[in-house]
């Protein structure tokens, strides 16, 4: 599980910020919504993110993406840029490296992860664990005369002088140790632990223009049991749905897209010459079976979906990443959730996955303030964070639980609608 993120010179971020997990002393909805990793260190399942338009909040989602998205790039040549994208407004930000450290708990055991880097190449990575009180280095990579240069704490970490040598090499300037250590055939234990949990745990970021009922078309043709959850949902949510059928449709790929393909760089001969000889594509195809009350009595409708609401397609996809979530007790970013969902289902979505003991987490923003009135009822104080732009256009993320006199509030909403926690559209009207 994820403990908390330091960000510096990403995108909206220049100065450092931090974004946590860890739960206060608060008890509420402790059985559901905290899960104590380590003796008196108890992580939130749940966070969620408000803040104005342009302030911030999908950049935080984005940098645990590109976390992601490095760990496991693989670079074709050492030109290639990483990806990272510094601090613009600013004469010498975009020219300093960006920052990220990691804390996190695989097993119970605490991990740090630093990285520092810029658009060409990584200046610092490192890997750490928890034995006691202080962190124990895993291994380390500098850059040395632009050759990066990973070295092993001995005391903990086992490896020959071969498989060193090897990993060094495999190390491009731009890429990550973890992308390294995937294409050199070594048991490394400790480390491996780690990499394997953020390569296995991290899902992609969902964003209001994701296309996520295709994603959820995909997950029902791999397997069963997301049908079945998806149903439940739905049932339970008021839909009129009884079933969905997923199937698989072949079908022709025109000329003139056949010849776009075609035309591609990327693409091998060979690619191109099965493109030519087999010219059907695969899609997943869904009708969804509707039951009705009228006055000849209950009947059931087959409709595509294509005659589906924006929001029907939209609680499939996001539900079938949730239930993903759930499956691998990992961690998902929704941005603006609330795209194409009524409150009371965007309500009931959140209320579903707090009450699922596991050990996921789940990151939303989002501009729909109601729910903040919800505090104390179904979300707790320090799940709610923040985000500000200032005048130099840098973001600032804070907690809610930052602010004194949160119990002699009325209503959270209309507090914050009032201005008092910042993170509100500068408008006059």
């Amino acid at each position: 599980m994820i403990q908390e993120l330091k960000i510096k010179n990403f995108l909206s971020f220049k100065e450092e910020v931090t974004f946590s997990f860890e739960a206060n002393i608060d008890t509420f909805a402790e059985d559901s919504q905290v899960v104590e990793v380590a003796e008196g260190v108890r992580l939130l399942r749940f966070a969620m993110v408000y803040g104005a338009n342009a302030s911030g909040k999908s950049n935080l989602l984005t940098a645990f993406d590109f976390l992601d998205s490095f760990w496991f790039s693989r670079p074709d040549d050492i030109d290639e840029e990483t990806g990272v994208i510094p601090f613009k407004l600013d004469s010498v930000t975009p020219n300093e490296p960006s920052t990220f450290e990691l804390t996190f708990y695989v097993d119970n055991i605490k991990y740090w992860y630093q990285l520092e880097l810029d658009g060409k190449q990584v200046y610092f990575e490192k890997l750490s664990y928890y034995k006691s009180v202080q962190p124990t280095m895993l291994f380390e990579r500098e850059l040395k005369d632009s050759q990066s240069i990973v070295t092993f704490n001995p005391a903990a970490v086992k490896i020959s002088s071969v498989a060193k040598e090897k990993l060094s090499l495999e190390c491009l300037k731009n890429m990550s140790f973890f992308a390294a250590r995937d294409k050199v055939n070594v048991s490394i234990p400790i480390i491996d632990t780690a990499k394997d949990w953020i390569k296995n745990q991290f899902m992609p970021v969902v964003e209001p223009q994701s296309s996520m009922f295709s994603y959820a078309e995909k997950q029902m043709l791999l397997e069963q049991g997301i049908k079945s959850y998806l149903l439940d949902f739905v049932r339970e949510a008021d839909f009129n749905i009884v079933d969905v059928n997923t199937q698989t449709e072949k079908k022709e790929i025109p000329q003139d897209v056949l010849n776009i393909f075609l035309s591609r760089n990327d693409l091998t001969e060979k690619d191109k010459e099965e493109l030519t000889k087999d010219r059907f594509m695969s899609t997943p195809k869904t009708n969804f079976i509707h039951k009705v009350q009228n006055k000849r009595g209950e009947e059931t409708y087959i409709l595509p979906e294509e005659m589906q609401s924006e929001g029907t397609k939209r609680i499939f996809g996001v539900e079938a990443a949730i239930y993903k979530l759930l499956q691998t007790e990992g961690f998902l970013s929704i941005d603006e959730i609330e795209t194409s969902l009524h409150p009371q289902l965007l309500r009931f979505l959140l209320l579903n996955y707090l009450r699922t003991k596991s050990r996921a987490q789940l990151l939303i923003t989002t501009h729909y303030d109601p729910l903040l009135d919800e505090i104390d009822e179904i979300f707790r104080k320090d799940s709610i964070w923040f985000t500000e732009k200032n005048n130099s256009g840098h973001t600032e993320i804070y907690s809610l639980i930052d602010f004194k006199g949160l119990n002699r509030l009325s209503s959270i909403q209309k507090a914050y609608n009032y201005r008092r926690f910042g993170a509100f559209p500068n408008i006059n009207l």
